[in-house]
């Protein structure tokens, strides 16, 4: 394979991975979101669980494609303070990554039950679609690390569109597990313990992204 392709190739792999991480860094954790999700699918059906599944991780794709073209748009202004502004990403990334185990642990003895209502499969959709879009964190955990990796650089298309594919990939696939594991799943992983481990184990992965901008 000559040089070129070799390195496209690597490039293109590169953008597949760090789309999965990214996905799964701001899907991992069972908060409100997930606890609903799980419970739903219990209390209707598998496919409207997964419909749900898929308009949480429709939301996260939008954001993570509004960051990579954002990212792009701006890459010629930023060649200056390319270094710096890894670094601010990179504070940001932990930022949220310490507030995540934060929240978690202070809510582990919080076990009150919320009530879930019953929904149709393209309501359901809409509806975790909608919450997800308004939760602020998503926009700022995808814009920081797409903008401090690709700070002072402009990404091939190819290699945006499978970052974003990636990231929506990654998670669908954790919405898609926890609305098919239903009750059984739930019970394990919107628990407490379950609640504060996929938390502290998303923040670790944020701090991973966080630790790989800096040394950039």
């Amino acid at each position: 394979m000559p040089s070129a392709e070799a390195a496209a190739f690597s490039a293109v792999t590169g953008a597949l991975f760090a789309g999965l991480l990214a996905g799964y860094g701001i899907a991992i954790p069972v908060g409100a979101v997930g606890t609903y999700l799980v419970a739903l699918t219990a209390r209707t059906s598998l496919k409207t669980g997964l419909a749900a599944a898929l308009g949480v991780a429709t939301a996260d794709g939008v954001y993570a494609l509004v960051a990579v073209l954002g990212g792009a748009a701006i890459a010629g202004v930023l060649v200056p303070v390319a270094g710096p502004l890894r670094l601010v990403s990179a504070g940001v990334l932990v930022v949220l990554a310490v507030r995540g185990a934060v929240v978690a642990l202070r809510s582990h003895r919080d076990t009150a039950a919320r009530p879930v209502t019953a929904l149709a499969p393209g309501r359901a959709y809409v509806s975790l679609l909608g919450v997800t879009l308004v939760n602020p964190a998503t926009v700022v955990y995808f814009t920081a690390l797409v903008v401090g990796d690709r700070a002072g650089t402009a990404a091939p298309a190819a290699e945006q569109v499978v970052f974003v594919l990636a990231a929506f990939a990654a998670s669908a696939s954790w919405q898609a597990l926890l609305a098919g594991g239903g009750a059984l799943l739930g019970r394990v992983l919107t628990g407490p313990r379950g609640r504060l481990i996929t938390a502290l184990v998303s923040s670790a992965v944020i701090t991973a992204l966080a630790v790989r901008l800096a040394l950039a």
